[in-house]
């Protein structure tokens, strides 16, 4: 029952960017389109993925254990980046369109807090739903897998949203960005519906 509450809380309840406000910068940046964002969702999910993984680990068996929790920001961002320019590496030699496409977005995911954000929400976060308040390894990813599909089923609305207005008849004073953010801000709303539910 609790990978359950985990998985709802992350995509709809705690969602990411909708209702944590984390990873706002690629979220407004690459959501023009809808293949860009489904690109970017999946960059993103991977990274988080990962990048939790490792650092679970790492806070796990060496940041602990050695008493140097203090280098938990900075041991984390360095994973982080190391697995950005993977993902890098990777899709500019199997995808170079939707490299292009996401540009300087994909370096920026290594300072996309919503993937520092995960990594250390996961080892310091107390979760009300799960025994003892701690998360276990398996807990700890399926969290992390929720939240990067919650911010890509964020980003993929958003985007069909931006694709619509684009061909809507929008007032003049609210065309491009401010259309964008009152319909972030409306999305975002909708989410709060969810927080019910756990």
């Amino acid at each position: 029952m609790e990978y359950f509450l985990i998985i709802i809380s992350a995509i709809f309840v705690n969602n990411i960017v909708l209702a944590q406000f984390l990873g706002i910068c690629p979220f407004l940046g690459v959501s023009n389109k809808l293949s860009t964002a489904t690109g970017m969702s999946l960059a993103v999910c991977f990274v988080i993925t990962l990048a939790t993984l490792v650092t679970y680990l790492l806070n796990m068996y060496l940041l602990v254990p050695l008493k140097i929790e203090f280098l938990q920001t900075i041991a984390f961002i360095l994973v982080i980046a190391a697995l950005v320019q993977m993902v890098e590496i990777v899709l500019k030699k199997v995808s170079p369109a939707l490299y292009q496409a996401l540009g300087i977005f994909l370096p920026l995911i290594t300072t996309n807090c919503a993937v520092l954000g995960v990594a250390i929400t996961v080892v310091t976060k107390e979760f009300a739903f799960v025994p003892g308040g701690t998360l276990n390894l398996a807990q700890a990813l399926v969290y992390a897998v929720a939240t990067a599909l919650g911010y890509g089923l964020a980003m993929i609305i958003f985007a069909g949203i931006r694709e619509h207005l684009a061909l809507s008849d929008v007032p003049k004073a609210f065309k491009g960005v401010p259309i964008a953010l009152i319909s972030v801000g409306i999305l975002a709303l909708a989410f709060m519906g969810f927080s019910g539910i756990v």
